[in-house]
């Protein structure tokens, strides 16, 4: 199984990538995590919000794997603690369908992702910079992966 963080925006400070790096590299074959970046839609003066949004969701679905469990960030999604992320971890790995997680650019997800979205997910009711969602992503998958090989990363 494959998770793959499709994510609109390109150029992120080295800090994010170094971060989100070294923990995807800590995860085993098994949970595989990828990185798909989708570049946001050209903004100018007079640029519409939802045309934008569309445009970036329409590359968002074009990018997530055939027949992948598609969820989407989302700040009015469910909430999950890190033992409930496990917890779908678990689900996901055994049900052996690949996994997107779809995050949207600075004006979030279009009409259309959240449409066709199996879940929604919300990290956090706090806005955070699209830069550190990777990074929090990354950092809770590989934590809960440690949580269901008992390994010390995790500690409650």
């Amino acid at each position: 199984m494959h998770i793959h963080l499709i994510a609109v925006g390109t150029r992120m400070p080295a800090w994010v990538d170094a971060g989100y790096a070294d923990y995807a590299r800590r995860l085993p074959a098994e949970c595989r995590l990828e990185l798909r970046e989708i570049p946001l839609a050209r903004r100018h003066k007079g640029s519409r919000l939802e045309r934008l949004k569309a445009e970036e969701g329409r590359a968002l679905l074009a990018a997530v794997p055939r027949g992948a469990l598609k969820i989407a960030l989302e700040v009015t999604g469910r909430a999950w603690s890190t033992p409930q992320l496990a917890r779908e971890l678990a689900d996901w790995m055994q049900g052996g369908r690949d996994v997107a997680l779809l995050v949207g650019g600075p004006d979030g997800l279009s009409a259309e992702c959240l449409a066709q979205a199996d879940r929604q997910w919300s990290l956090s009711p706090l806005t955070l910079p699209h830069p550190l969602v990777r990074l929090v992503v990354a950092e809770q998958i590989y934590r809960a992966h440690c949580i269901l090989r008992n390994h010390p990363y995790h500690r409650e």
